[in-house]
Protein backbone atom coordinates (compact mmCIF):
# COMPACT_ATOMS: atom_id res chain seq x y z
CA UNK A 1 0.00 0.00 0.00
CA UNK A 2 2.62 2.28 0.96
CA UNK A 3 4.70 1.83 -2.48
CA UNK A 4 1.11 2.67 -4.20
CA UNK A 5 0.53 6.06 -2.40
CA UNK A 6 4.58 6.82 -3.17
CA UNK A 7 4.23 5.88 -6.87
CA UNK A 8 0.96 8.14 -6.64
CA UNK A 9 2.84 11.54 -5.64
CA UNK A 10 5.97 10.57 -8.18
CA UNK A 11 3.44 10.31 -11.13
CA UNK A 12 1.98 13.43 -10.21
CA UNK A 13 4.94 15.34 -9.10
CA UNK A 14 6.32 15.29 -12.86
CA UNK A 15 3.42 16.97 -14.80
CA UNK A 16 5.25 20.17 -15.66
CA UNK A 17 8.67 21.29 -15.96
CA UNK A 18 8.25 24.47 -14.28
CA UNK A 19 9.15 27.02 -17.00
CA UNK A 20 7.92 30.10 -15.20
CA UNK A 21 10.19 29.42 -12.25
CA UNK A 22 13.01 31.99 -12.06
CA UNK A 23 16.08 29.87 -12.78
CA UNK A 24 18.60 31.68 -10.76
CA UNK A 25 16.25 31.13 -7.94
CA UNK A 26 15.72 27.88 -8.75
CA UNK A 27 19.23 27.11 -8.79
CA UNK A 28 20.32 28.43 -5.70
CA UNK A 29 17.81 26.49 -4.02
CA UNK A 30 18.92 23.18 -5.12
CA UNK A 31 22.62 24.66 -4.42
CA UNK A 32 20.84 24.84 -0.70
CA UNK A 33 19.49 21.44 -0.75
CA UNK A 34 23.09 20.02 -1.46
CA UNK A 35 24.73 21.78 0.90
CA UNK A 36 22.04 21.07 3.71
CA UNK A 37 21.34 17.30 2.77
CA UNK A 38 24.87 16.42 1.39
CA UNK A 39 23.23 15.63 -2.49
CA UNK A 40 22.02 17.24 -5.08
CA UNK A 41 18.04 16.02 -5.65
CA UNK A 42 17.66 13.96 -8.34
CA UNK A 43 14.20 15.59 -8.90
CA UNK A 44 13.88 18.89 -8.63
CA UNK A 45 10.56 19.09 -9.01
CA UNK A 46 9.55 17.76 -5.72
CA UNK A 47 11.80 20.20 -4.09
CA UNK A 48 10.14 23.29 -6.31
CA UNK A 49 6.82 22.31 -5.62
CA UNK A 50 7.37 22.38 -1.70
CA UNK A 51 8.17 25.63 -2.04
CA UNK A 52 5.45 26.96 -3.84
CA UNK A 53 2.39 28.42 -2.16
CA UNK A 54 -0.80 28.18 -3.30
CA UNK A 55 -0.67 32.14 -4.29
CA UNK A 56 2.21 31.61 -6.50
CA UNK A 57 -0.13 29.77 -8.32
CA UNK A 58 -1.96 33.36 -9.76
CA UNK A 59 1.25 34.23 -11.26
CA UNK A 60 2.48 31.61 -13.37
CA UNK A 61 0.43 30.13 -16.69
CA UNK A 62 1.36 26.39 -15.71
CA UNK A 63 -1.16 24.19 -14.61
CA UNK A 64 0.35 22.65 -11.44
CA UNK A 65 -0.40 22.58 -7.64
CA UNK A 66 1.07 23.94 -4.66
CA UNK A 67 2.74 22.40 -1.74
CA UNK A 68 -0.25 21.23 0.40
CA UNK A 69 -0.43 17.55 -0.75
CA UNK A 70 3.31 17.65 -0.09
CA UNK A 71 2.63 19.49 2.66
CA UNK A 72 0.41 16.38 3.79
CA UNK A 73 2.82 13.36 3.46
CA UNK A 74 5.35 15.16 5.01
CA UNK A 75 3.57 15.67 8.34
CA UNK A 76 2.93 12.27 8.49
CA UNK A 77 6.62 10.99 7.64
CA UNK A 78 7.31 13.75 10.53
CA UNK A 79 5.02 12.39 12.70
CA UNK A 80 6.27 8.90 12.53
CA UNK A 81 10.02 9.19 12.96
CA UNK A 82 9.66 11.53 16.13
CA UNK A 83 7.40 9.12 17.84
CA UNK A 84 9.94 6.65 16.68
CA UNK A 85 12.68 8.61 18.47
CA UNK A 86 10.64 9.45 21.10
CA UNK A 87 9.36 5.75 21.82
CA UNK A 88 12.72 5.04 22.15
CA UNK A 89 13.97 7.91 24.20
CA UNK A 90 12.10 7.36 26.92
CA UNK A 91 11.25 4.29 27.56
CA UNK A 92 9.35 4.71 30.74
CA UNK A 93 7.32 7.64 29.95
CA UNK A 94 3.68 6.97 29.61
CA UNK A 95 1.47 7.72 26.50
CA UNK A 96 0.47 11.14 27.46
CA UNK A 97 3.90 12.35 28.05
CA UNK A 98 5.24 11.07 24.77
CA UNK A 99 1.96 12.65 22.77
CA UNK A 100 2.77 16.32 24.88
CA UNK A 101 6.46 15.98 23.84
CA UNK A 102 5.61 15.10 21.01
CA UNK A 103 3.69 18.16 20.01
CA UNK A 104 6.04 20.46 21.37
CA UNK A 105 8.08 19.22 17.90
CA UNK A 106 5.89 19.20 15.47
CA UNK A 107 3.91 22.00 16.61
CA UNK A 108 3.47 25.16 14.15
CA UNK A 109 5.30 27.05 16.60
CA UNK A 110 8.52 24.17 16.44
CA UNK A 111 8.50 23.95 12.76
CA UNK A 112 8.29 27.55 12.25
CA UNK A 113 11.36 28.00 14.03
CA UNK A 114 12.75 25.55 12.17
CA UNK A 115 12.13 27.00 9.08
CA UNK A 116 13.63 30.35 9.74
CA UNK A 117 16.65 28.73 11.20
CA UNK A 118 16.83 26.92 7.57
CA UNK A 119 15.98 30.07 5.94
CA UNK A 120 13.43 28.35 3.62
CA UNK A 121 11.49 31.52 3.74
CA UNK A 122 14.32 32.87 1.09
CA UNK A 123 13.10 30.44 -1.48
CA UNK A 124 9.76 30.36 -1.51
CA UNK A 125 7.61 31.04 -4.33
CA UNK A 126 5.13 33.39 -3.18
CA UNK A 127 2.84 36.05 -4.16
CA UNK A 128 3.78 39.03 -2.06
CA UNK A 129 0.55 40.10 -2.24
CA UNK A 130 -1.47 37.57 -0.22
CA UNK A 131 0.87 39.43 3.12
CA UNK A 132 -0.07 42.34 2.47
CA UNK A 133 -2.73 42.50 5.32
CA UNK A 134 -1.08 39.82 8.13
CA UNK A 135 2.74 39.45 8.34
CA UNK A 136 1.73 36.33 10.95
CA UNK A 137 0.56 34.84 7.45
CA UNK A 138 4.36 34.59 6.83
CA UNK A 139 5.21 32.34 9.44
CA UNK A 140 2.33 29.84 9.14
CA UNK A 141 3.72 29.45 5.52
CA UNK A 142 7.39 28.71 6.86
CA UNK A 143 5.71 26.11 9.35
CA UNK A 144 3.85 24.43 6.39
CA UNK A 145 6.94 24.50 4.05
CA UNK A 146 8.61 22.66 6.91
CA UNK A 147 6.35 19.75 6.12
CA UNK A 148 6.32 19.66 2.45
CA UNK A 149 10.37 20.04 2.74
CA UNK A 150 10.37 16.56 4.08
CA UNK A 151 7.75 14.92 2.06
CA UNK A 152 10.04 16.15 -0.72
CA UNK A 153 13.22 14.25 0.81
CA UNK A 154 11.57 11.69 1.47
CA UNK A 155 10.46 10.93 -2.07
CA UNK A 156 13.68 11.94 -3.95
CA UNK A 157 16.00 10.64 -1.28
CA UNK A 158 14.48 8.02 0.66
CA UNK A 159 13.87 7.61 3.84
CA UNK A 160 16.81 7.08 6.08
CA UNK A 161 18.12 10.62 4.15
CA UNK A 162 15.19 11.94 5.79
CA UNK A 163 15.48 10.29 8.86
CA UNK A 164 18.64 11.54 9.08
CA UNK A 165 17.66 15.41 8.38
CA UNK A 166 14.92 15.13 10.77
CA UNK A 167 16.80 13.87 13.20
CA UNK A 168 20.02 17.06 12.85
CA UNK A 169 17.73 19.60 12.25
CA UNK A 170 14.70 19.14 13.66
CA UNK A 171 14.73 17.13 16.91
CA UNK A 172 18.43 17.96 17.79
CA UNK A 173 18.01 21.79 16.57
CA UNK A 174 14.67 21.80 19.13
CA UNK A 175 15.97 20.14 21.75
CA UNK A 176 19.17 22.26 21.93
CA UNK A 177 16.46 25.21 22.35
CA UNK A 178 14.54 24.02 24.64
CA UNK A 179 11.75 22.44 22.85
CA UNK A 180 12.14 18.66 23.52
CA UNK A 181 12.20 18.92 27.31
CA UNK A 182 8.55 19.41 27.72
CA UNK A 183 8.95 20.54 31.18
CA UNK A 184 11.22 23.48 30.57
CA UNK A 185 9.69 24.62 27.13
CA UNK A 186 7.31 27.03 28.59
CA UNK A 187 6.41 28.44 25.23
CA UNK A 188 4.87 25.15 24.81
CA UNK A 189 3.01 25.22 28.11
CA UNK A 190 2.07 28.77 27.68
CA UNK A 191 0.38 27.78 23.91
CA UNK A 192 -1.65 24.97 25.55
CA UNK A 193 -2.85 27.28 28.34
CA UNK A 194 -3.99 29.61 25.65
CA UNK A 195 -5.42 26.71 23.70
CA UNK A 196 -7.40 25.13 26.82
CA UNK A 197 -9.07 28.50 27.75
CA UNK A 198 -9.60 29.65 24.59
CA UNK A 199 -7.75 33.07 24.50
CA UNK A 200 -5.45 33.87 21.60
CA UNK A 201 -1.92 32.70 20.95
CA UNK A 202 0.53 34.30 22.77
CA UNK A 203 2.78 37.01 21.14
CA UNK A 204 5.89 37.91 21.88
CA UNK A 205 7.56 41.30 21.26
CA UNK A 206 11.27 42.32 21.42
CA UNK A 207 11.05 45.92 23.49
CA UNK A 208 14.59 46.14 23.80
CA UNK A 209 17.86 44.95 22.48
CA UNK A 210 21.28 46.31 24.53
CA UNK A 211 24.95 45.01 23.81
CA UNK A 212 27.50 45.00 21.16
CA UNK A 213 26.46 42.64 17.96
CA UNK A 214 28.13 39.94 19.00
CA UNK A 215 26.93 40.11 22.70
CA UNK A 216 23.36 41.46 22.94
CA UNK A 217 20.83 40.81 25.38
CA UNK A 218 17.16 40.80 24.12
CA UNK A 219 14.22 41.74 26.41
CA UNK A 220 10.96 40.46 25.08
CA UNK A 221 7.33 40.92 26.55
CA UNK A 222 4.29 38.20 25.95
CA UNK A 223 0.46 39.25 25.56
CA UNK A 224 -2.13 37.09 25.12
CA UNK A 225 -5.00 39.00 23.24
CA UNK A 226 -3.97 42.21 24.31
CA UNK A 227 -3.61 41.82 27.85
CA UNK A 228 0.57 41.44 29.31
CA UNK A 229 1.41 38.51 31.02
CA UNK A 230 5.28 38.80 31.45
CA UNK A 231 8.88 39.57 30.48
CA UNK A 232 11.96 37.86 30.09
CA UNK A 233 15.36 38.30 28.74
CA UNK A 234 18.13 36.73 27.27
CA UNK A 235 21.36 36.36 25.05
CA UNK A 236 18.85 35.52 22.32
CA UNK A 237 15.54 36.15 21.04
CA UNK A 238 14.14 32.41 21.78
CA UNK A 239 15.58 32.53 25.42
CA UNK A 240 14.02 35.79 26.45
CA UNK A 241 10.86 34.27 24.82
CA UNK A 242 11.18 30.93 26.54
CA UNK A 243 11.92 33.17 29.94
CA UNK A 244 8.81 35.82 29.21
CA UNK A 245 6.78 32.32 28.92
CA UNK A 246 8.06 31.26 32.60
CA UNK A 247 7.04 34.31 34.15
CA UNK A 248 3.76 34.40 32.45
CA UNK A 249 2.76 30.49 33.61
CA UNK A 250 3.85 31.71 36.90
CA UNK A 251 1.68 34.69 36.69
CA UNK A 252 -1.05 32.53 35.80
CA UNK A 253 -0.68 30.59 38.54
CA UNK A 254 -1.27 33.50 40.97
CA UNK A 255 -4.28 34.30 38.99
Amino acid sequence: MLKKILDFFRKESKTKPFQDFDPAKVNKLLDMIENLVGIRPKESHYFIKALTHRSYLEKTKEQIKSNERLEFLGDAVLGKIVAEYLFHKYPNQNEGYLTKVRSSLVNKESLEEVGYHLELDKYLFLNDKYLSNEKRKLGNIVADTVEAFIAAIYLDMGEAKVSAFISENIIKYLAQNGFLDYDKNFKGQLLEYSHAHKLPPPTYTIIEQTGPQHDKTFKVKVTLGEKYFGEGSGPNKKTAEQEAAHQALNMIGNI
